[in-house]
This record gives C-alpha cells, sequence and structure tokens, in this order.
C-alpha cells in the first residue's frame, strides 16, 4: 500500500489499481436504508479527511451528495467517488445515459469508479451473460471516452468473471462484495488478485453483530481499541479496501483512527478463523444464478 496524496483520513494509503489509478483503502459508505446524513458527509470531508465516497443510484443520495460535497469545500480532484449501475439500467444505451444521469445527480463531469451493481439482470429473451457483456461494453466505452476513471463489478463470483473474461476486452478494475469476519470469501479474494482486480468489501461490521462479538470485544480491549476499530483494521490490513457506513459523525471519526496500530498475526489469523460464510445482504430475487 501506498500513501495517500494529501494524506486524507488521517494518512489513508491507497492501493494501485491496474490502471495506474490509486484507491484510497478508507471510504465512507451510503445506503438507501437510513444511510446517509447530510451532516455526516459533511464532517468527514472536513474533519476527518475522508476524500473516498461509495453511493449508487439504488441509494437514492447522489443528489444529497452534491449537495454535501459543494458544502464541504473540498476540491472534485481531491475525491474519489464510486457510484453503482442499477439493474433496471443494464444494457448498451441504457448504461451510457445512466452514467451521464448519475454525474448530472453528483454535480461532477467524471466518475473514478462506477460498478456494475448485481450480476443478476432479469431483461425478457435475454440471459443475464449476454445483458452482463453488453452492459460491460458500454462500461468499456465509458472509461475509454474518460467518463469513468475506473470501471469495476460488484457482488460478482468467479463464474461471473470468468464469463466477462470471455466476452469482453477490459478487466474489471474493483469488484466490491461484503467482507467481514463471519464473511471472508477467500477464494474469490485469490482470484481477484490473480488477474489484478482490486477487492473492495462493504459491510465491514456486519451491520453492527461484529460489535457485540465477544472475541472481538476481547480483542479491542486487548489494543485499547473499539470494535469497530479491529473489524475495520483487520479488513484493512488483508489488503481489502474497506467503506464502512454511519450517519453519526462520532462514529465516522471513530472509524477513521485505523492507520496508527497493527494487528499482530496471531490477531489476524484468529479473526480471519471466525469466517462462517454469513451473508447478511439478501435480495427479494434470485440473485446468484446465471
Amino acid at each position: 500500500m501506498a500513501a495517500a496524496e494529501g494524506g486524507g483520513a488521517h494518512g489513508c494509503p491507497t492501493l494501485p489499481l491496474a490502471n495506474g489509478r490509486s484507491i484510497p483503502v478508507l471510504g465512507l459508505g451510503t445506503s438507501h436504508q437510513g444511510g446517509y446524513s447530510h451532516d455526516a458527509v459533511v464532517h468527514a470531508l472536513q474533519k476527518c479527511g475522508i476524500r473516498h465516497i461509495d453511493t449508487a443510484k439504488r441509494y437514492g443520495c447522489e443528489s444529497l451528495l452534491q449537495k454535501a460535497i459543494e458544502e464541504s469545500g473540498v476540491k472534485r480532484e481531491e475525491l474519489w467517488i464510486t457510484t453503482k449501475l442499477w439493474h433496471s439500467d443494464y444494457g448498451y444505451e441504457n448504461t451510457k445515459k445512466a452514467c451521464l444521469e448519475s454525474c448530472e445527480r453528483l454535480g461532477v463531469e467524471y466518475l473514478d469508479l462506477y460498478l456494475i451493481h448485481w450480476p443478476d439482470a432479469h431483461v425478457l429473451g435475454k440471459s443475464n451473460r449476454e445483458v452482463r457483456a453488453e452492459t460491460w461494453r458500454a462500461m468499456e466505452e465509458l472509461y475509454e471516452r474518460g467518463l469513468c476513471r475506473s470501471i469495476g463489478v460488484s457482488n460478482f463470483l468467479i463464474s461471473h468473471l470468468e464469463q466477462l473474461k470471455e466476452d469482453c476486452v477490459i478487466t474489471p478494475h474493483v469488484n466490491q462484495v461484503e467482507y467481514h469476519p463471519f464473511q471472508r470469501p477467500q477464494e474469490l479474494v485469490d482470484y481477484c488478485r490473480s488477474r489484478d482486480i482490486v477487492f473492495e468489501g462493504y459491510c465491514p461490521l456486519a451491520k453492527g453483530e461484529a460489535l457485540t462479538h465477544p472475541s472481538i470485544i476481547q480483542l479491542a480491549k486487548k489494543y485499547g481499541r473499539t470494535p469497530a476499530q479491529i473489524c475495520i483494521r483487520w479488513s484493512i490490513q488483508n489488503g481489502v479496501v474497506t467503506i464502512p457506513k454511519s450517519t453519526k459523525a462520532e462514529r465516522i471519526q471513530e472509524n477513521c483512527k485505523v492507520f496508527d496500530f497493527n494487528l499482530r498475526e496471531e490477531d489476524m489469523e484468529f479473526l480471519n478463523a471466525m469466517n462462517i460464510n454469513r451473508k447478511l445482504i439478501h435480495l427479494t430475487y434470485p440473485l446468484w444464478k446465471g
């Protein structure tokens, strides 16, 4: 990991992408389920040094983020802004249109990272693979035009990435997937690294469940830290870009204070061994088929 330009989030390091750009390893996640607070975002940018914001069309807060970024006074070129393409906009022309609309809502001329939100498409008369392929071709075009400085996917499994490799030209720069002590898909992480795809993890606190786990509380006491800081540090130390969500300024401040300590190897191994393949993010339709 390299030190970040500008030293955001208390000297937040970055990870290099295959295209030569660098993504901050810590970001602020947002959500459509009570996961947005204007004051918290402004605080994160002004007081905590956060420069990496993760959002999505689905979350409905792109326009709200534009206002918070403007109020913060942070320059656009200092920020890493990620948003995601929702499945209702998949397809070649729809994807290009949706990207421009997201840029407009965010008040930006380009995105640092644009992700296909889910591998499933549900387009009548076409297979999921066909839709993913034509959607990705549009993503490649947006990348070549500079509208998206990096492109990637979210919630893709190895099978989806293998198909994309056969169908398209540019390998995704990032795959964003659920990642926390109870859900550590190491085979997928290893596969991504073998193809120079940066692995990004969302839900690092397991929707708060990790914060009350006795073993994590015990480790927090050992290091004089909070359970949240232990989980975020563990994720980052595993080489995973990490985007915890919070609507509380004090929690965001706490979540950023993870670059002045290291977990010992035996404690990393202990946390790694907690994995029970427990996914906390589920949709109402069959997501993982095709």
